[in-house]
């Protein structure tokens, strides 16, 4: 295979997103999907349920930073080296998102891989800003050098390689989806016909925060810690933490977490944002911020996973958060929400009932991590020419 180096900007097109006023409501609405930094998935391809959506009126006045399906998102303010995406149908980005749209010399998919595979060069340019965000301008990532193959066919045979893995994990993604929506609807039917106790949280389980962890107490290896960071949409990504060494840990050993334990994200962006802890082969720890639930009764934290992904959950939390740099709240405030429930042994029934769909989420949660780890043992080997194609 033939290789060059090339700038990003001789890619294709580089565009970078925008936000629409938010004094301008009309522009949101629910007629093509807005993308941003706090809707991408860290090593996910796509990102098919942003929380935004620009309106038809958006479209019109923003109709020229069109962002068409295939074309790949790189974020270059905050999380820069970290977040990248595919355009899994035509949408719009935010300021803090780089989109390229490939020109006809090189496969869309391919650049995708190509950049996904250089997102340390991204790091490496951050400028910082007077606020301390990372950030790398468009100029900056748009001079970025990558090592390129020339020949188009090369290119799709690379990405067809490649593309294999990640659409098994987005399969497996699709029936974890599946799954959480049926247990959410067997919840519904006991909600609406069992005859329901007027009470709160606590009634249920407790809510501790997890260990204060020092600046000092990090290091390059050890054991991985749960941050609020970590907590997205019904979902812990493992794939992104701090890491402390083996005495911190000691320290901090009431706080290791086990399969099945349920989280709460208590400060900032991604506050009421829940997750439950899959199974796994390492041992994770609790920073303090994220919240876990301490069931009082069998199966008590299936039923909360169910609650909390009911709207009037996540208002009830928004209403209790305070904090004038960012939302907090406490674990107290969160035990006080209020809660309706069937009599204790029906919810401890309605756990039993659902418990192998959660089996079944932390088997395909399994096949994904070993999904990515074979995939990115290929992904440089297949750009720099190490295996032929």
């Amino acid at each position: 295979m033939k290789f060059e180096y090339v700038e990003i900007g001789q890619l294709g097109e580089v565009i970078t997103g925008n936000t629409p006023p938010r004094k301008n409501p009309e522009y949101y609405g629910d007629f093509i999907p807005f993308i941003k930094p706090t809707d991408i998935q860290i090593d996910r391809r796509f990102t098919p349920n942003p929380e935004e959506c620009y309106s038809e009126l958006g479209y019109e006045k923003y109709r020229n930073s069109l962002i068409p399906k295939g074309a790949t998102c790189v974020v270059t303010i905050g999380s820069i080296g970290k977040k990248i995406t595919q355009a899994i149908t035509d949408c719009f980005i935010n300021q803090a998102v780089n989109a390229i749209i490939p020109n006809a010399d090189f496969f869309n998919d391919y650049v995708y891989y190509l950049l996904k595979n250089n997102l340390d060069q991204v790091k490496g340019l951050d400028s910082g800003t007077s606020s301390g965000r990372e950030n790398v301008s468009k100029s900056s990532f748009s001079s970025i050098q990558v090592k390129v193959i020339k020949d188009l066919e090369s290119q799709i045979k690379v990405a067809s390689i490649l593309s294999a893995y990640d659409d098994l994990i987005e399969n497996n993604l699709k029936r974890i989806k599946l799954l959480e929506e049926k247990a959410f609807i067997n919840y519904m039917q006991i909600v609406n016909n069992e005859p329901l106790i007027e009470g709160s949280i606590r009634d249920l389980a407790n809510v501790k925060s997890g260990f204060a962890f020092k600046g000092k107490d990090w290091s390059d290896e050890g054991f991985p810690v749960i941050k609020i960071r970590n907590i997205g949409n019904n979902d812990i990504d493992l794939t992104n933490c701090s890491l402390i060494p083996e005495n911190i840990a000691e320290s901090a050993s009431k706080f290791k977490l086990n399969a099945g334990d349920l989280l709460i994200a208590m400060t900032g962006a991604t506050i009421g944002k829940i997750g439950m802890m899959p199974r796994t082969e390492i041992s994770y720890y609790l920073n303090q911020r994220v919240g876990i639930f301490v069931p009082k009764i069998e199966n008590a934290e299936l039923f909360l996973f169910c609650f909390f992904n009911e709207h009037s959950a996540k208002e009830a939390v928004e209403s209790l958060a305070s904090g004038a740099a960012q939302p907090n709240i406490s674990g107290g405030q969160i035990e006080s929400i209020k809660l309706y429930y069937p009599k204790l042994e029906i919810v401890t029934e309605f756990g039993n009932s659902i418990k192998t769909h959660f089996e079944l989420i932390w088997n395909f949660k399994e096949q994904n991590t070993k999904l990515r780890e074979a995939r990115d043992i290929l992904l440089p080997k297949l750009m720099s020419g190490q295996i032929e194609v």
